[in-house]
């Protein structure tokens, strides 16, 4: 990864943070996305002691805001390359926020912070050879299924439900999305990292932040094992030429039949314009 621009969105805290390092050690040089300031500075440190050589970068945003995400997207853009983008940030909420953009919190930055700062920075990645987009999605896709009448979850909310509906979008944009690459030389990829022992519904609220406190004590994996694929996607050679698909523990896994629905897969892209005012 000497001499490489990787962008990555969530790379204050738990797997982001683990990729992000991980891949600055490898010689890559990092850009990276983070709404807390504080949090930020830490970051940076680490990845300065991870690799000194290069001046990595923070930007501040709140990535649920449309404004936000065009923002720092057009930010980011102005870079000289940029050879991995990585889009990781995400969480899950017990109870429906609404942002200001209308949209429901956990559809904005679960899956439009990825739309919209992917479609921004497409012309730079595709300037780039051999670039690559990395985007983290979940088995929590399973179950799940798109009611394009209430994408904003207005009806009957559950904070999973709604969680796993953004994780569905994640597959179906990668796929919609590598369609759209073809023959451009730019890869699109999805994961699902594994249930990992981070933050990652610490502030979601309600029973569901103590179910998912009690998982992590029996069942999550460590956030090193849970980066290991993204930082897998963004540099083997071994898929530098693969696209569309989505991973599990560095391995093509077939998700399910309605991430695999490709009319859904442009309707959802078409919505995700019209609501990005693209």
């Amino acid at each position: 990864m000497r001499g490489k621009t990787v962008v990555i969105t969530g790379a204050t805290s738990g797997i982001g943070e683990i990729a992000a390092i991980r891949l600055a050690e490898q010689g890559a040089r990092i850009v990276f996305v983070a709404r807390d300031g504080k949090r930020a500075d830490a970051t940076l440190a680490k990845l300065r002691n991870a690799n000194g050589a290069a001046e990595h970068v923070a930007h501040l945003a709140d990535l649920s805001l449309l404004a936000a995400q065009k923002r720092v997207a057009a930010e980011i853009a102005a870079e000289p390359r940029i050879d991995v983008l990585i889009n990781n940030a995400g969480a899950l909420f017990n109870r429906r926020i609404e942002t200001a953009d209308g949209l429901e919190m956990s559809f904005a930055l679960n899956h439009m912070s990825y739309f919209t700062i992917t479609h921004l920075l497409l012309d730079k990645l595709k300037a780039t050879p051999g670039a690559r987009i990395v985007s983290t999605s979940s088995r929590a896709h399973r179950g799940a299924k798109l009611d394009f009448d209430d994408l904003q979850s207005r009806n009957n909310f559950q904070g999973f439900r709604a969680y796993g509906r953004s994780k569905l979008c994640n597959i179906l944009f990668t796929g919609a999305l590598a369609k759209r690459l073809a023959g451009t030389g730019v890869t699109a990829n999805c994961l699902h990292p594994g249930f990992v022992k981070t933050q990652f519904g610490d502030q979601s609220g309600g029973i569901l932040q103590h179910v998912v406190a009690v998982a992590k004590v029996l069942i999550a994996i460590s956030k090193e094992d849970g980066a290991k694929t993204i930082i897998y996607l963004a540099s083997s050679p071994d898929v530098a030429l693969t696209s569309g698909e989505y991973f599990n523990e560095c391995k093509v896994e077939t998700p399910t039949a309605e991430a695999r629905n490709d009319a859904d897969a442009e309707r959802l892209w078409q919505a995700s314009e019209k609501i990005a005012s693209f």
